[in-house]
């Protein structure tokens, strides 16, 4: 495949609002040892690119300083070492950075062809919420059928994708989500209870319920107190983000006398090895639900490459359901 010198890019031009996305002209990249160079159709929208963007999220040591940390396309070139792909093939992939152009590079590991039957724009909003729900709520949170598992944010893009991961392998869901339409939509995706935390207590609610064994958070702040009040005993709190700040005052006796456990990761500080580990249980696990049509990504909007801040301008209102895509080719 003939590869062209330069590409369109949405570059962040200083720390700020989303006015500060402007498009702009680069070097298309070239593979290295072990990558794939993608041909990007379409990029994932992400609360980290708005980090990133405000300047409270720097890229890791290597990554583009481009945001964007997904993308379904088709592969361009393979560097050398690389026996899985080929060019040609349609891909989803997670992406140390780099998303908000016509091309990126990325580990062939982190990359997972597209379901069966699945748009490039709907496979576009896989990699980063579901790579990101596995690892917190599976791996790290241990979550078996049966149990009581409660998320933060449910119509959000990781709210939508574990609800129905988590209904998918048999747990009981909880969600809180910020009006009736939204709460509404959680129960379809399988939720059995969706509270509207402007209305009511979700503490008062699990509680009523046994407690949860598991809690998913993205909210932290004030949140994090009343997470372990709503946990059962020997319920388990994973952490993937702080909405609303990460300090605050917490009566650790709580932890002790319950045997609580309170964790939390982020993804893209990972090595490339353990995102490998991600994508390999991914396609084992998870993207046989998909090719049935058992599961699917909500998709909110699309939004032409060039109006990245519209975009981000739509996530930060909170006004969305599921996620929003960029449109590169």
């Amino acid at each position: 495949m003939s590869l062209p010198q330069t590409m369109r890019v949405v570059e962040i031009t200083a720390p700020g609002g989303p006015e500060v996305l402007k498009p702009a002209m680069r070097p298309v990249p070239r593979p290295g040892y072990g990558q794939i160079l993608i041909r990007i159709a379409y990029a994932g929208v992400n609360r980290p690119d708005a980090l990133q963007r405000a300047g409270a999220y720097a890229p890791p040591p290597g990554a583009s300083d481009l945001p964007g940390l997904e993308a379904a396309g088709t592969v361009a070139a393979v560097g050398p070492g690389v026996t899985e792909w080929k060019e040609g093939d349609e891909v989803c992939a997670l992406l140390p950075g780099g998303g908000y152009a016509e091309y990126a590079v990325t580990p062939a590991a982190h990359a997972l062809r597209v379901p069966k039957g699945m748009s490039l724009d709907r496979a576009a909003c896989l990699p980063e919420t579901f790579f990101t729900v596995w690892t917190n709520v599976f791996d790290r949170g241990g979550l078996r059928a049966g149990e009581r598992f409660l998320v933060h944010g449910g119509s959000s893009g990781i709210g939508t994708t574990a609800i129905q991961l988590a209904h998918a392998f048999g747990a009981r869901v909880f969600t809180t989500a910020g009006s009736a339409r939204k709460c509404s939509i959680c129960e379809e995706l399988g939720a059995e209870r969706a509270i509207n935390y402007r209305e009511e207590d979700f503490v008062e609610v699990l509680r009523a319920a046994g407690g949860a064994n598991l809690i998913l958070d993205m909210v932290g702040g004030g949140y994090i107190p009343r997470n372990i009040a709503a946990l059962a005993d020997d319920g388990r709190l994973v952490q993937i983000a702080f909405l609303s700040g990460p300090k605050v005052e917490l009566n650790f006796a709580q932890i002790m006398t319950r045997r609580l456990t309170v964790t939390g990761s982020t993804l893209r500080p990972q090595s490339d090895l353990a995102k490998a580990r991600i994508a390999e249980a991914l396609a084992a696990h998870v993207w046989p639900l998909l090719d049935a049509g058992r599961i699917g990504p909500v998709m909110d909007s699309e939004f032409p490459l060039d109006e990245a801040a519209a975009a981000h301008a739509r996530m930060e209102s909170s006004e969305h359901v599921g996620k929003i895509v960029l449109k590169v080719a």
